[in-house]
């Protein structure tokens, strides 16, 4: 009769990063995102960045229907799970710039890293929502 809720916990925030990290790498070390982040306008950025929280938000809450967004814990608002998420996508890119060295290798601005990042969390936030949902 009562659906037991889900609250966001420590093995959810492992479950975002285990997903964010796995998706993120391959496009961190690739030297075609780094070229096509180079010819990025900040419209560009900008626009990834909002269909970064349109694909975390749905993810987390339109697929799947066992998650109420109002019957979470919140911050100003904002539940803490989508939080997390959104901190999740885009630290674990720059992480993994930052520990692959990349800036250096690839020769690149904090400005293009900038713009990786924002490249690179569409598929983060895919592996962090799909890992969340699914474990």
């Amino acid at each position: 009769m009562f659906k037991r809720l889900k609250y966001f916990s420590l093995a959810d925030l492992s479950q975002q990063m285990v997903g964010g990290f796995l998706l993120t790498g391959p496009f961190v070390v690739t030297e075609e995102v780094w070229n096509l982040a180079q010819n990025l306008r900040y419209y560009h950025s900008l626009l990834l960045i909002i269909i970064v929280f349109c694909i975390g938000y749905g993810a987390l809450y339109g697929a799947n229907k066992d998650r109420d967004p109002d019957k979470e814990t919140k911050i100003a608002g904002i539940p803490v799970r989508f939080i997390s998420l959104m901190a999740v996508t885009y630290l674990s890119v720059v992480i993994l710039i930052f520990l692959f060295n990349a800036i250096e290798t690839f020769h690149a601005d904090f400005y293009t890293a900038g713009k990786v990042v924002t490249i690179a969390s569409i598929f983060s936030v895919i592996g962090a929502a799909t890992a969340d949902s699914l474990l």
